[in-house]
């Protein structure tokens, strides 16, 4: 990767960082990216549920391509089932761009990792991508919860693991890392390292490595018979005889198509048990950061993200087990939205709503009530 003619891509190291949910997979990113060597171009390929793309804008609100980082989200759900070929192109068109000495990948915390590794094992990328560590993200507090453990994702996210970071170390119980270790253990064999972290702050050393997981599913089963009959078995890891749907009802270019004279957009998805329904508005629409954060702090949500123009500045938010965090960012195209919620619970936070399509329609009118008047912003 030196200047003058163009070398041809070749052995890029590259890591998947997967979680469930609100488990801190962002700020896992930043703070690596934080910790990239100067002289160095990463390149960061972000996967949403949501369809409203909200996770690039909080990477390029604090890096830029002039610091080495590049960035490109696929938005819509599970990277390699319904936006597999959206995936592909994004991939290729961003390591064309940054032509990275790293690539990091982060999938929807609803999203598939297996699949995602056997894309990226593909022959295609076999020269191009050098897989190593596939560290995941948990919060070890959730392992008495059987909406976590009993969900498929969550467990396929630390079955493909090279490395399980117990996050948020700072908010456990006296018992919750060794509640970790032991789930680790009956799950694999052998166990994979397990590290504890807060705030999702990551040692860059923890990414180097071959990829284990890696490596075992591209190992044949050895033969075995059944009476008379020989035959062999190929560990391909596949994760597509699993059940899983999204459904995809909105043109993928939704996050670059004009918005319409009202000046927003609502675009919705489900899938793996979970409703997501995001928002962009025209960035001419500007909030007010009181009305907008009391508004906030009403949902009965799993998930939310947001990037919005406020009358007091640019203001990233996120909401995980009911907290609300807020930061400055320096600027932004757009207010986006996008929240994640399970249907029942935001169902029981407002008993006068019935249905996903109730609670989609109050939300958006509670959401233009927090615009500021334009003769206010003047």
């Amino acid at each position: 990767m030196t200047s003058g003619k163009l070398e041809k891509l070749s052995a890029i190291p590259t890591n998947i960082i997967s979680g469930f949910l609100g488990v801190g997979k962002t700020s896992a990113i930043l703070s690596l990216l934080e910790a990239k060597p100067e002289h160095e171009r990463w390149a960061v390929l972000v996967n949403e549920f949501g369809e409203i793309g909200i996770d690039g804008g909080f990477f390029e609100g604090v890096h830029t391509e002039q610091s080495g980082v590049f960035v490109r989200e696929v938005p819509g759900g599970c990277m390699c089932c319904a936006s597999g070929l959206s995936m592909q192109i994004a991939l290729n068109q961003l390591l064309a761009r940054a032509r990275p000495h790293r690539l990091l990948i982060e999938p929807t915390g609803l999203g598939h990792p297996r699949e995602v590794l056997e894309v990226l094992s593909a022959n295609h990328y076999q020269d191009v991508l050098n897989i190593q560590k596939n560290i995941t993200l948990v919060d070890a507090r959730k392992l008495t919860d059987i909406r976590y453990t009993l969900h498929e994702t969550f467990n396929q996210q630390i079955d493909v693991a090279d490395i399980v970071v117990g996050n948020k170390e700072d908010l456990y119980q006296d018992e919750s890392k060794q509640l970790l270790i032991d789930y680790v253990a009956n799950r694999r064999d052998p166990m994979p390292d397990i590290v504890f972290a807060q705030h999702g702050k990551l040692a860059p050393s923890l990414l180097e490595g071959a990829s284990d997981v890696v490596k075992a599913m591209k190992q044949p089963i050895p033969r075995h018979s059944h009476g008379d009959e020989y035959h062999t078995h190929v560990n391909t890891g596949s994760a597509h005889q699993d059940h899983h749907h999204h459904e995809h009802n909105q043109a993928s270019d939704i996050n670059e198509a004009p918005l319409p004279e009202t000046g927003f957009v609502k675009i919705e998805n489900s899938g793996e048990g979970f409703q997501s329904m995001g928002w962009r508005f025209s960035p001419y629409i500007v909030f007010n950061r009181n009305a907008l954060h009391e508004w906030l702090g009403k949902l009965k949500v799993e998930r939310l993200k947001a990037i919005m123009i406020t009358h007091e500045g640019i203001f990233s938010y996120n909401i995980v087990d009911d907290a609300i965090s807020e930061k400055e960012l320096d600027d932004c195209l757009e207010s986006r939205i996008e929240v994640i919620f399970n249907e029942l619970d935001a169902c029981e936070a407002d008993t006068s709503k019935s249905n996903a399509g109730d609670i989609s329609d109050l939300w958006e009118q509670q959401l233009v009530a927090c615009q500021l008047d334009a003769k206010a912003v003047n």
